[in-house]
């Protein structure tokens, strides 16, 4: 996948205080792309951003910068967090306690994801979708 030389428009990158903050600008900013893109792609980005929104929010101390990216065949989703631990497979928790869901379905929807620590601490974890 090269990203190199590639025109896109990035959505604002302000930190959100809510999940439902994160969702109401991916939501706008998938409006805007021209062209648009199919109900499914938009329900995966919802998704994707809701789930690293909740992460982030759960072990980042409540602080992250949702940033969204239009590449010509895919849209980016970043989310950067202060903790430097990077998102792990774990086995799901049947009983809801504890979760372990959300990053397989996260690698599930997306081409790809990375993960990129930070010099100045922290962390960005980014899902490429489809567009």
């Amino acid at each position: 996948m090269n990203l190199r030389n590639t025109m896109h428009v990035d959505a604002a990158t302000r930190p959100a205080p809510t999940v439902a903050d994160a969702r109401d600008s991916a939501r706008g900013f998938l409006e805007s792309l021209r062209p648009g893109t199919t109900p499914e792609t938009a329900d995966a980005v919802l998704l994707v951003v809701s789930e690293l929104v909740t992460n982030a929010l759960l072990h980042g101390g409540g602080i992250y910068t949702l940033r969204l990216t239009a590449h010509p065949d895919l849209i980016e989703v970043a989310v950067d967090d202060p903790n430097p631990q990077a998102p792990c497979l774990r086995a799901p928790d049947l009983t809801g306690a504890t979760g372990g869901f959300g990053w397989p379905m996260v690698n599930h929807l997306a081409r790809t994801t990375a993960v990129v620590h930070r010099p100045t601490g922290g962390k960005s974890v980014s899902a490429f979708l489809a567009r």
